[in-house]
């Protein structure tokens, strides 16, 4: 895990960055098509939540949601992520890279967090997650 300040644009403060990696001994493929189902979904973002194309809106039971922004099959995924209505605006990005014949590293960077967020619980919530989509894939 690496957790890493933003560069601060004038008048403003900085943001924060988690970034969370895991590597698993399934190919790129075999985790993809486990990311797009229901069950791959919800490890990733919670129950009840789904992810489909570009453009499609999610919600999990945990109030959380946000909406698809880039759908690049086998290779990454892109979503806004809000923790409630009120919360700001964030960005997770997941990366599935190549590890070999048979490997996958599945790289997570949550982007735009507030700076008085507290990124340490953020970090578990997406290792977690990581966790889950290894055993379901």
């Amino acid at each position: 895990m690496t957790d890493q300040k933003a560069s601060e644009p004038l008048g403003q403060s900085p943001d924060t960055t988690v970034v969370v990696s895991r590597s698993v001994s399934q190919s790129v493929k075999d985790v993809w098509k486990t990311l797009v189902t229901p069950q791959g979904s919800e490890a990733l973002l919670g129950p009840g939540g789904v992810l489909a194309i570009r453009g499609h809106t999610w919600q999990a039971e945990d109030g959380t949601y946000g909406v698809v922004r880039s759908f690049h099959p086998l290779e990454q995924i892109r979503f806004s992520w809000h923790a409630a209505d009120e919360a700001p605006k964030t960005l997770v990005d997941l990366q599935l890279l190549s590890d070999g014949a048979n490997g996958t590293v599945l790289e997570l960077r949550h982007e735009q967090i507030p700076d008085d967020a507290d990124s340490d619980e953020i970090a578990r919530r997406w290792e977690g997650a990581l966790a889950k989509l290894a055993e379901a894939s």
